[in-house]
C-alpha cells in the first residue's frame, strides 16, 4: 500500500452528502414556520421569524464547515475563519500526544471514539467526514492504535433516506405555504 506523503496537510472535510442532508431538513423544518406565524397570528411576528431564518442557516452551515487536518506531528479540528471561536471552537492533538482512542456509547445507543491525550483530556474523533475509512487509517499509521473496530456512527445510506423524507418533506412544506397564502387573502 502506498504510503501518504504528508509534508501537505491532508485535509478531510464534512460529507457532502451529510451537509445537503442536514441543510435541506432545517430548510424543510424552518420554510413554512413565517407563514404559519402569520396566519396563526403568533405571539413572534411573522418577519421576525424570517429574519432569524438565515442566521440559523448560517449557523448550521458553520458548524458542517469543519475540517479535520493530518500533517506529520499532528491532528487538527478546525473551522473556517468566518465560524466565531465562541460558536465552534477547534482542537489540535499531537500524535505522540494521543495514548488511547477509547469507544463510548451514546445516548441514542450509537458509539462515539474519543482521542485520550496523555494528560486525560478526550477529543472527539470527527466521524461525518468524507473518506473516513482513510482518515482511520492515518490515525493507525501515525498512532499505532489499533482502529479495526472503528466505523462510522451513520452510514451514507441513513442519509440517504433522510434526504428522501427531507425531500417528501419539502413537498408538503410547499403546500402548507400555498394553503397559508391562500388563508392570508
Amino acid at each position: 500500500m502506498n504510503q501518504p506523503n504528508l509534508c501537505e496537510p491532508v485535509v478531510f472535510r464534512v460529507s457532502p452528502l451529510i451537509r445537503i442532508t442536514l441543510l435541506s431538513l432545517y430548510v424543510a423544518l424552518t420554510l413554512p414556520l413565517p407563514f404559519l406565524a402569520e396566519i396563526t397570528a403568533a405571539s413572534i411576528p411573522a418577519f421576525a421569524i424570517a429574519a432569524g431564518l438565515p442566521v440559523g442557516f448560517v449557523a448550521l452551515y458553520g458548524a458542517l464547515s469543519e475540517r479535520v487536518e493530518i500533517s506529520e506531528t499532528e491532528i487538527q479540528l478546525t473551522y473556517p475563519r468566518w465560524v466565531p471561536k465562541f460558536f465552534r471552537r477547534g482542537w489540535s492533538l499531537p500524535w505522540d500526544d494521543i495514548q488511547a482512542l477509547k469507544p463510548r456509547t451514546t445516548g441514542q445507543g450509537g458509539l462515539v471514539y474519543y482521542f485520550l491525550s496523555s494528560s486525560g483530556e478526550a477529543y472527539l474523533l470527527p466521524m461525518r467526514v468524507a473518506g473516513f475509512a482513510r482518515l482511520v487509517r492515518l490515525v493507525q499509521q501515525k498512532t499505532g492504535l489499533d482502529t479495526r473496530d472503528v466505523v462510522p456512527l451513520a452510514q451514507p445510506w441513513m442519509y440517504g433516506i433522510l434526504l428522501v423524507l427531507t425531500g417528501i418533506l419539502l413537498i408538503v412544506d410547499i403546500g402548507a405555504i400555498a394553503m397559508a397564502l391562500s388563508l392570508a387573502r
